[in-house]
């Protein structure tokens, strides 16, 4: 069975910091969504699979957010733990629409 994602409005582009995570609560689910220097935007689970880091407050190095507990690198396009540690967090389709950007969700 295909899962059908629902596009969710999360602000303006333009409001997102640049280099900082943002939190976001939808229903249940809290994401971290992260505006990189190349002015992209990337969506994540907001919390570090090693001992449960809030990832919006972590430190943004290119494509990298660094948990701020114990330092992790995660990817914010795929979500995967960098070596030599290893685990993943959810990652989640954006896509910005008449600077509006939306999270795609199940």
């Amino acid at each position: 069975m295909e899962k059908t994602l629902r596009p969710i409005l999360v602000g303006k582009a333009e409001d997102l910091p640049q280099k900082l995570g943002k939190t976001v609560t939808i229903g249940r689910k809290e994401i971290a969504v992260f505006k990189l220097e190349n002015g992209k935007i990337h969506a994540i689970e907001n919390r570090c699979p090693h001992k449960g880091g809030v990832l919006a407050e972590g430190i943004v190095s290119g494509e990298f957010v660094y948990c701020p507990l114990h330092d992790w690198k995660i990817s914010v396009m795929d979500g995967r733990v960098q070596a030599p540690d290893v685990g993943c967090v959810q990652s989640y389709p954006v896509e910005i629409r008449d600077g509006q950007v939306f999270i795609f969700l199940n």
